[in-house]
């Protein structure tokens, strides 16, 4: 049986680290702490917007936010987006599938391969070129 990978919606990321999002940041917490150990590939967009996310709620300092980043950084496959990823955001967007963010999120980690995204904005079973949009079990 192969392994599905994924990607993690910079939502989860922020969740993932903000106590104050109570039940919101134990589920994170568990899906980046699982994620570690699987077929999860980060993409560069999610981190920027990690720390920018971080800093503008004032949940981190920048240093504190940059430091997170970096982390997963170094356990976390890491893809950037390019302009074949781009090209395909933008149809997204034109047809009003997605917002532009997102339509770049899934379009770059398709690109890497991962088949679904992890996130809690976007509609379950969304897709972007094959590229499924989850969300995690909510409350």
């Amino acid at each position: 049986m192969s392994v599905e990978s994924y990607t993690l919606d910079t939502n989860i990321l922020v969740y993932a680290v903000d106590p104050a999002e109570g039940w919101k940041h134990q589920v994170a917490t568990g899906i980046v702490d699982r994620s570690i150990e699987r077929s999860c590939i980060l993409t560069v967009q999610a981190l920027a917007e990690f720390v920018a996310a971080a800093t503008r709620r004032g949940m981190k300092s920048r240093a504190d936010a940059v430091a997170q980043a970096r982390d997963w950084l170094r356990v976390f496959p890491i893809v950037a987006a390019d302009g074949n990823a781009l090209e395909a955001a933008y149809r997204a967007i034109e047809q009003e599938r997605f917002g532009l963010f997102d339509a770049l999120l899934l379009a770059t980690a398709a690109q890497a391969g991962c088949t679904i995204a992890i996130s809690e904005d976007m509609h379950d079973g969304a897709r972007l070129d094959g590229h499924r949009g989850s969300q995690p079990v909510r409350r």
